[in-house]
């Protein structure tokens, strides 16, 4: 087959879902079936569910970004950009590239997997000051900002001044919000003890949530054992509060208190990512509307999957829709593969059914509770097999000696409090790590696809 003629397969997305995609298409096709080509701001793939013990110092941020140029063996071109917008009558995609060029790209088959972005409200102050986890470089950025409020508490004449700085205030008790802040306060813990100034008793973590329970996925008992942990630790939970108001140096909870702190840690869960708004379809909760076999109704070739889409969560059933999550995310990449190629050849596609695995969450050292299979643990045998779940799940074997390694030496050697830097000049928060206003409107798309059209003539 000429290879100008061969179809165009444009999947949007490098996290769990869109990878897990590519990689099953360049098994899976002959290089003469179809052109691949994958739209990606950074050309790695992160592994999300670890972040906190990056943030904690745990893990070293090239540990869990897995290389997406490494391997000479894949095909798939990479457009090192973002998806701003697709116009599904022409079968076009509106790419932001990180030179700031747009760039129109035409496809015949779309996977849809650009994820989600932080879950924010309307809340007084909230982007300006607060810290969010969904990237690598907040999480960077966020171990720098805690090891650095330790050393300008040590700093400090003022105690009202250090007492804040040494308050750290995280929202949202879900896994990543209760994976923070464990992480976190274990970090403190431990680099307090090198600051003979600072008085232990100073540093308080607040883990605040509107729901009424921790984790309320992991049931009653593993969640009330979660919580018992955490408390026992010293960080105060509260539940049934959220935030009204944050400011930079101190926060006002629902509940009227107001807590000093230079700290605001927002973990309150996500949503799909903007450019699912550009395609002026129909959504669930502002996730794309798809078929079970995650397909787009009413038009041909579009795939859409993990945080960005409503899949119908078969197993279920009763109308409910896959949750959030990299389990879901990395079956429906091969999945939606298989339907892409299926589509492709003329043969039926299958719906995406999965039971779930089970749940895990490491709370740092050799505290964790993990429910696999339905069955209930804690302590090391959870963290054994918290542990055990995520590094099989890491794609390459390069991950899996970096964070094997990394969880050793921390293991022998313990933390260590440095400071790398980022916060030199400018300080980062929810508003600065996501460009929430780089998309364009569904009118936007058409019109600037057919302003290219027309220049194109």
């Amino acid at each position: 087959m000429d290879t100008v003629t061969r179809p165009k397969i444009l999947v949007v997305g490098a996290g769990f879902a869109g990878v897990e995609c590519v990689r099953r298409l360049e098994r899976r096709l002959a290089p003469d079936e179809a052109e691949l080509t994958l739209v990606t701001p950074f050309s790695y793939q992160l592994y999300l569910p670890l972040l906190p013990q990056v943030a904690s110092g745990v893990l070293t941020p090239q540990s869990v970004a897995l290389s997406l140029r490494r391997s000479e063996r894949y095909r798939t071109r990479i457009i090192p950009g973002g998806a701003i917008g697709v116009d599904l009558r022409a079968k076009v995609c509106v790419i932001r590239t990180i030179n700031g060029e747009t760039v129109d790209e035409p496809y015949d088959y779309i996977v849809l997997a650009p994820g989600s972005v932080t879950r924010t409200f309307d809340i007084p102050g909230l982007t300006d000051h607060a810290f969010g986890m969904k990237s690598l470089a907040e999480a960077a950025y966020l171990r720098d900002h805690v090891i650095s409020q330790l050393d300008l508490a040590d700093a400090s004449h003022d105690p009202a001044e250090r007492a804040s700085r040494l308050q750290f205030v995280v929202v949202g008790g879900g896994y990543a919000g209760t994976e923070t802040a464990a992480c976190l306060q274990r970090l403190t813990h431990a680099a307090v003890r090198r600051y003979p100034r600072l008085d232990p008793a100073l540093i308080k973590w607040h883990l605040i949530d509107i729901a009424p329970k921790l984790m309320p996925e992991l049931g009653e008992h593993l969640g009330r054992s979660a919580q018992e942990i955490l408390t026992r630790r010293g960080i105060e939970i509260s539940l049934g509060v959220s935030i009204a108001k944050a400011g930079a140096e101190e926060v006002t909870f629902t509940d009227g208190r107001v807590v000093p702190t230079r700290t605001l840690i927002w973990t309150a869960g996500v949503v799909a990512s903007p450019l699912i708004a550009t395609l002026g379809a129909e959504t669930v909760r502002g996730r794309l509307a798809v078929t079970a076999e995650m397909s787009l109704p009413g038009h041909d070739g579009v795939f859409a999957l993990g945080d960005a889409a409503a899949v119908p969560d078969e197993a279920k059933g009763d109308g409910a829709v896959c949750p959030p999550t990299a389990q879901h995310a990395l079956r429906q990449g091969r999945h939606v593969a298989e339907n892409v190629i299926a589509t492709l050849r003329g043969l039926p596609r299958r719906p995406y059914v999965h039971r779930d695995l089970g749940l895990v969450v490491d709370l740092g050292g050799t505290d964790a509770v993990s429910k696999p299979l339905g069955v209930e643990l804690h302590g090391l045998a959870a963290q054994a097999v918290a542990r055990g779940y995520h590094w099989s799940a890491l794609r390459t074997g390069v991950a899996k000696t970096r964070v094997m390694t990394n969880w050793l030496l921390n293991a022998v050697a313990g933390d260590d409090f440095v400071r790398t830097g980022f916060q030199a000049h400018k300080p980062g928060n929810l508003r600065d790590f996501e460009y929430l206003d780089a998309y364009l409107t569904p009118e936007q798309v058409r019109a600037h696809v057919a302003e290219a059209g027309r220049a194109a003539r």
